[in-house]
């Protein structure tokens, strides 16, 4: 049944990899079953045979879906089915998409899509990796033109060791969590997060994961060579085409030259839009293919760009290669938040705010591989006003969770441990101007509002944007690059971390790859932009402020034995309930016994402890507290003390001198200091008065002296009568 069955098992990192093609999906273009261990993800690629007319981009849609029965699980929530992409689907769909967009051929404008889809999850083997595998190979296999195959590997660094695609247990105990794609040629893609290593290990680690997936390439081609379908036949460009850009060159290079001189930015943008409108209303003249000389045009500002860096090392906005824009650097610029920066650097600005709240307010992570919490966001925002232009406002769409997750990544491995800074923080950045690489003002403006919030990183972060230019007679790497340097290089390479080392970095390649010598460059280049970067923010503000905002909470943490967890929660939560509302603190409790008390008033938060400690506290003989008598008795004051305990004041105990009645020395609702004197067999606190001074709460036992010990349960609830006491005796003279 099954004619056009064919399965390739390829030896990787001590498992096995398998790409099976023909049994399933048989109707699309390209299908690849993907496993490695028990992680199996189908891989689909279907591509139009007609171009859309008009259409002057590549219209390529990668979506990484997620299967709740990947894992033996139904979805959570009210509708039990798989609803919009996850924040991880969607980080996951652009890891697929930034590799391989690159093969397709220049011109190639059929739209192409490519679904990925986890039908099951081992728990150890990430299905990431596993799809962008099954994706290279759907697309070498389904005839639509691609240079590839893509081969990909995540790499660990364990006790100083490179690690390829670690199980979810090892990445626990690695330095670094690194993805790197390419070619057999060269590298495409990175994307990482270390704990502060240096240029030499990062550098390494990409080589390292480079050569890893090289029998995975050949493991591809070899199942091309008996699977593939025929190629699909497409005309990229005619010779209309050509004589047309070389007309558009003609007229355009000159004029587009002229403006790209303009240093502002959107001074620049209007001379070279009125540059393009001149040239295409003299082709209209001329009665040429206006919609097509649209579309070249983004190639005439390419050429112009990037020749005048090669041939002058001066760059759009006059600078050489290697300078980093001026920055301005401020912290506390709102009154009310808890921690805020406002980070400048050329024309790209972001407003980055810090919010600290409780174990409460972290945010819970649905996964595959179970649910998890997670103390620390980052969301980015990109309004249109940031770019003078007009535009949608609503959910946040692929490039802003990118961004934010890449700058989560960043400061991510500088937070300070949860037990000595226990906090959740939130992080919102609005990019309020742009022109290149907000994404990594994002990281530096972050950085500086956690540590105006108060937050004691580990050391400050500055993050870096490169560019590349390419020809075949050299190329130069650009610091600090522009938006327009982003559009018409050839290489987006960001560089985030410390004085110590790198704690992120992204690069994705326009061009076919690159060579580690470029790579290096890079690195190195990044290196000294960083720390100059870092210099800047210091001036604003180097470390955590020794203290916090008025409006943030305080949060105070105590340790209880874990057998007394449950009285200070109370049948059904009534007591840890009543504490809260009584005190207005919100307290988080853990199952070790530790407890978080959060207020941004200090008397709340002593309110709060004092009950809770007197709820698991023990009464110890010989120590004074400090109660409240809550019932009176012929026999004595049963007294509240601890805030939950009891014990009894025997009206022997009440005071030195003899006592007829209890309520002669103190009534219900008296503040009094009781010393404990004892327990009897039942458990119960025996408590005394007589040997406390009740003015200062000193202890006068050895004024007054002790007392000889009643015999368990003498004199106490027995009437009077009962115990034939009739009162004091009275002398013959009376």
């Amino acid at each position: 049944m099954f004619d056009n069955y064919f399965r390739k098992d390829i030896s990787w990192g001590g498992q096995i990899l398998t790409l099976e093609t023909g049994k399933i999906a048989r109707q699309a273009d390209g299908a690849v079953m993907a496993r490695l261990g028990d992680t199996i993800v189908l891989c689909t690629v279907v591509g139009s045979r007609s171009v859309k007319p008009g259409q002057d981009f590549f219209p390529l849609t990668v979506n990484y879906q997620e299967k709740a029965f990947a894992a033996g699980k139904i979805p959570g929530g009210f509708f039990k089915r798989e609803g919009r992409p996850s924040e991880a689907e969607t980080l996951i769909s652009r890891l697929i998409d930034r590799p391989i967009r690159p093969l397709f051929p220049e011109g190639f404008r059929n739209e192409v899509q490519v679904i990925a889809t986890v039908l099951s999850h081992d728990l150890e083997n990430d299905p990431d990796i596993v799809s962008m595998v099954g994706c290279s190979a759907a697309l070498t296999l389904s005839g639509i033109p691609f240079f590839g195959p893509v081969g990909g590997a995540r790499v660990g660094y364990i006790d100083g060791a490179y690690v390829l695609n670690p199980t979810a247990a090892q990445r626990k105990l690695s330095k670094l969590d690194l993805v790197v794609a390419g070619t057999a040629e060269g590298v495409l893609m990175v994307e990482s997060e270390a704990s502060e290593l240096s240029e030499e290990v990062m550098l390494g680690a990409v080589k390292f994961g480079h050569e890893s997936f090289q029998p995975v390439i050949e493991g591809i081609i070899a199942l091309a060579e008996v699977a593939a379908k025929e190629p699909w036949d497409v005309a990229l460009e005619d010779p209309a085409a050509a004589a047309l850009k070389a007309r558009i060159a003609e007229l355009g290079t000159a004029p587009m030259a002229e403006a790209y001189k303009i240093t502002e930015k959107l001074a620049r943008q209007k001379a070279v839009g009125e540059a393009k409108k001149a040239v295409i209303a003299a082709l209209e003249a001329e009665g040429a293919d206006v919609a097509a000389a649209k579309g070249l045009m983004k190639e005439l500002e390419a050429d112009v760009v990037r020749n005048a860096i090669l041939d002058t090392g001066l760059r759009i906005d006059g600078r050489d290669t290697r300078t980093v824009r001026p920055i301005l650097a401020e912290v506390g610029v709102l009154p009310r938040a808890h921690g805020s920066a406002l980070f400048t650097r050329g024309e790209t600005q972001a407003l980055c705010v810090a919010t600290l709240g409780t174990g409460q307010d972290e945010q819970i992570i649905d996964a595959l591989a179970g649910e998890y919490r997670e103390n620390f966001m980052l969301h980015y925002n990109f309004p249109p006003y940031s770019v003078n232009e007009t535009g949608r406002m609503g959910s946040p769409g692929r490039r802003e969770i990118g961004h934010g997750k890449l700058a989560w990544r960043a400061i991510h491995p500088v937070l300070p441990e949860k037990e000595k800074f226990p906090y959740t923080m939130r992080v919102v950045s609005e990019i309020t101007e742009s022109n290149g690489s907000s994404s990594m003002a994002t990281v530096c403006g972050t950085s500086l509002s956690l540590m105006d919030a108060g937050c004691p990183l580990l050391r400050p972060v500055a993050g870096i944007a490169m560019g590349l230019i390419k020809e075949d007679r050299g190329f130069a790497v650009l610091s600090d690059i522009l938006g327009d340097e982003d559009h018409l290089g050839d290489m987006d390479f960001k560089v985030a971390g410390t004085e110590a080392g790198i704690t992120a970095l992204q690069m994705d390649i326009k061009i076919t790859s690159i060579t580690f010598d470029i790579m290096k460059t890079a690195l190195e280049q990044a290196k000294d932009g960083r720390f100059h970067i870092l210099g800047e923010m210091a001036k604003a503000i180097s470390g955590a402020r020794g203290e916090m905002a008025a409006t943030a909470p305080r949060i105070t943490v105590i340790n209880v034995p874990k057998d007394k967890i449950r009285d200070v929660i109370g049948t059904g939560g009534k007591v840890i309930r009543e504490i809260v509302e009584q005190t207005g603190t919100k307290i988080d409790i853990e199952d070790d016994g530790t407890i978080k008390i959060a207020s941004s008033s200090t008397e709340a938060t002593e309110a709060a402890i004092a009950k809770i400690k007197g709820i698991v506290a023990e009464p110890e003989i010989g120590v004074i507290y400090t109660g409240k008598v809550v019932k009176t008795a012929e026999f004595g004051a049963f007294v509240n003390f601890l805030g939950a305990k009891d014990g009894l004041v025997h009206i022997s105990e009440l005071a030195n001198e003899r006592v007829n009645r209890t309520t002669d020395v103190v009534k219900e609702g008296d503040a009094v200091k009781v010393k404990v004197i004892g327990f009897d067999d039942r458990g119960k606190v025996k408590l005394s008065m007589r040997v406390v001074d009740q003015a200062t709460g000193a202890d006068i036992t050895e004024q007054v002296g002790e007392r000889r010990p009643r015999a368990e349960g003498e004199g106490e609830e027995r009437p009077r009568r009962e115990r034939g006491d009739r009162g004091p005796r009275r002398s013959r003279d009376d």
